[in-house]
């Protein structure tokens, strides 16, 4: 279950960052509107890493909480702000991927 909550974890460090580059390019009223939602995916993101921290070793679960963070926004920033897709950032998200992977094996 603690794996599940941190991937969650996870997945919010991601919607923090997709907030930053929305807020980014916005103005006025709409910009706030995103950096609201960044306060409220970080909250969330730092109370669940917190957490699983109470019975996940802290060096995998902040390992592990970062990588999904990298690797998703990364992806987003492929995906959402038409950042380039080089081979180079393909291959070293995978090594990103295949180390969060071993991470979760090795654990206890």
């Amino acid at each position: 279950m603690n794996w599940i909550v941190l991937i969650i974890a996870g997945l919010f460090e991601v919607a923090f960052a997709f907030c930053l580059g929305k807020a980014k390019m916005a103005t006025g009223t709409e910009m706030y509107a995103w950096y609201a939602g960044f306060i409220v995916t970080l909250a969330i993101s730092m109370i669940l890493l917190v957490k699983v921290t109470q019975s996940l070793p802290i060096g995998t679960a902040y390992a592990v909480w970062t990588g999904i963070g990298a690797v998703g926004t990364v992806l987003i920033g492929i995906f959402v702000f038409k950042e380039p897709a080089t081979f180079l950032r393909l291959l070293f998200i995978a090594t990103l991927i295949l180390s969060i992977i071993g991470l979760k094996v090795v654990s206890n």
